[in-house]
């Protein structure tokens, strides 16, 4: 649907939104009140004066057009505030994650020449109070957290903005308004600097047409409405949260709610009672590894009953016109099975949105079948970010679907540099490129380039205007379907180029599974580190009466026949360079905590291996 109000910055659709819906009593946020414990509404109304007053504190202290304000912080109605009044005064909106340690934050303030920080909790102001000195720009620190001892003189309470900044708002106003009427669409609205999988992060410089561009060209495509109500938990400091749940959220006129934090969502999901999920895969492999679990440990009777509702699903799913009995037979298909998992997520969600990763399969059409539809999404930092997604009436499972309108993708092929395949977001014809290349896009939601970085600027846009997304992939009918990351790429030692996402895809399924990562770069063949589910493993050491501790559970034998029987059964099917022929059994999850996954759960591959290098010189130990 398109957006309810017409833009081309953000300052002017944050403008626009309030007066769209001023005297309608709607409420634009909510949040959970932590000493209540109650869901409050922020109207639109309540935001216009809560954004003013930041904006009047602000600019009050300094911070004028293309100005950096930083914040360090989780999903709340504050960072909202902060990032609408930093774009109405032309400023420069920095997101870090909450997960970095003081030295990455440290060396972004540093990078961007920060000059105003906020920060949420005590654990996040003491790493501003850490790095403040040995940042030259840093001026000023607003905490959200409660104040308690001594704190420096450059340390402000975010209560303690409001009156101030209100009151300079009111003696201002009217050259305030007119710096929001000031800032261009191709202005500098955001930096994002990439985590990355290695390497020093980099600035990714997004404008305002970047932002408003993408979200506009996305909306048509997906059903957002005045009607839905968002449940936000992914990070807003990343683009795919900030662009479809913060930027086409509201502009399609819908609630967001920001969850109590990412392990809150299961709780929180049936108390909002959400419309529309914006994830990335990993929630719905839990979700499914749940469901998977529950019917594998039931009894015969109730294997055929889920078997036979999956069927039902699928069929009324697929179906152009589902005849009265196939609809019968889903409304008890969903009474029988679905009602406990459409529950789980509120109860309401007409759809949900997948990004960040790719979804598997299998997963995508399970939840289809449930009455649950994904839409999965494809893009990246550097794009604002989406450049595909699927179509609502006809997703296909195992693409990310169609160019959104405004953008061009090509394929470049690996070999020669040429690109053999263009498509525009304006149409979508029936193109299938049996070759696959590297994925290349043009269009207005393409970054202006690295910050304070050209080198690594002209590495990634070519001299025609391409970006080099880094990903592999290929059209199919029209659809495009991602391989996987060019750097992950394994080179065996007979030659063969493996990509290994595909493969480990295949094992997410998998109750006993919960994480998986396949090794073989230079060898005679594949291997896996593997992250047991331990739920699954405790009830499978107790359902054969092994005897022994969950933490002795990992090398016993019959667990690891459990695993090799599983390794086995994806080799009768896979290509002889394709198939993983040993593994092991690791007892920590891979985790943004021990740093092993970046902050939007993507794999460190090098830092794994360098993690596990003794494990994985075992399983080629013996290979002359």
């Amino acid at each position: 649907m398109p957006a309810v109000v017409e833009y081309t910055t953000l300052a002017q659709l944050f403008h626009r939104l309030i007066e769209h819906n001023r005297g309608q009593n709607k409420a634009a946020l909510g949040y959970k009140e932590k000493r209540s414990k109650e869901w409050i509404d922020i109207s639109w109304e309540e935001l216009d004066q809560r954004v003013k007053a930041f904006a009047g504190y602000l600019h009050s202290h300094g911070i004028r057009k293309g100005d950096r304000v930083a914040i360090l912080s989780e999903n709340r109605p504050e960072w909202a505030v902060t990032d609408m009044a930093t774009q109405w005064l032309g400023g420069v909106n920095v997101s870090l994650y909450t997960s970095l340690p003081a030295s990455e934050v440290e060396y972004i303030l540093k990078d961007s020449g920060t000059k105003v920080f906020i920060v949420s909790t005590s654990i996040q102001l003491r790493k501003a109070e850490q790095v403040f000195d040995n940042c030259p720009d840093l001026e000023r620190v607003v905490t959200m957290s409660e104040l308690r001892g001594e704190h420096p003189d450059y340390v402000t309470h975010w209560d303690e903005t409001t009156e101030p900044g209100l009151a300079y708002w009111n003696e201002h106003s009217e050259d305030l308004e007119a710096l929001r009427d000031s800032v261009e669409p191709g202005d500098l609205s955001a930096l994002i600097y990439t985590s990355g999988t290695t390497g020093v992060p980099k600035g990714v410089m997004l404008t305002h047409e970047n932002f408003c561009s993408n979200a506009k060209s996305a909306l048509p495509m997906v059903p957002f409405g005045p009607t839905d109500h968002h449940l936000s938990f992914l990070p807003l400091s990343h683009s795919f949260e900030r662009t479809a749940g913060y930027v086409a959220a509201l502009s399609a006129g819908a609630k967001v709610t920001y969850a109590e934090s990412v392990d809150a969502v299961s709780k929180n999901l049936p108390e909002v009672q959400p419309t529309i999920m914006i994830s990335v895969p990993r929630l719905f492999e839990r979700v499914y590894n749940i469901i998977a679990k529950s019917v594998e440990e039931g009894s015969d009777a109730k294997k055929k009953i889920f078997n036979w509702a999956v069927g039902v699903g699928t069929r009324y799913a697929t179906a152009k016109r589902p005849g009265p009995i196939l609809t019968l037979q889903q409304r008890v298909a969903h009474k029988l099975v679905f009602e406990k998992l459409h529950a789980k997520l509120g109860g309401r969600v007409r759809f949900a949105i997948s990004g960040g990763a790719a979804l598997p399969k299998a997963i995508g059409e399970f939840f289809q079948a449930a009455g649950v539809k994904i839409l999965e999404g494809y893009g990246l930092t550097e794009t604002a970010p989406v450049l595909a997604v699927s179509p609502y009436e006809s997703p296909r499972y195992g693409t990310v679907g169609h160019v959104i309108p405004g953008v061009t993708v090509g394929i470049q092929r690996l070999s020669d540099l040429e690109v053999i395949t263009q498509i525009s977001g304006e149409d979508y014809p029936n193109t299938t490129t049996t070759e696959e290349g590297e994925i290349l896009a043009k269009g207005p939601n393409i970054m202006r380039g690295y910050w304070n970085n050209p080198d690594a600027t002209r590495e990634a846009i070519d001299d025609a205007g391409w970006y080099h997304t880094g990903d592999v992939g290929r059209f199919v009918d029209g659809y495009l379907q991602i391989t996987d990351r060019i750097k992950h790429m394994i080179v065996s030692r007979g030659g063969k180029n493996i990509y290994p996402g595909p493969i480990e895809e295949q094992f997410k399924t998998m109750p006993m599974i919960d994480q998986l990562m396949i090794v073989g770069e230079g060898q005679a063949y594949l291997t896996a580190l593997v992250v047991p589910n331990e739920e699954v493993l405790i009830a499978f050491g107790k359902e054969h009466n092994l005897g022994v501790k969950p933490s002795e559970l990992h090398t016993h034998e019959t667990v690891k026949k459990h695993y090799k029987d599983a390794f086995r059964a994806h080799a009768k099917s896979a290509a002889s360079h394709e198939k993983v022929r040993d593994f092991r059994i690791i007892p920590e999850p891979f985790s943004v905590d021990n740093g092993m996954m970046t902050p939007t759960l993507k794999l460190r591959r090098k830092i794994i291996e360098q993690q596990y290098a003794d494990l994985i010189d075992e399983m080629y130990a013996n290979v002359v």
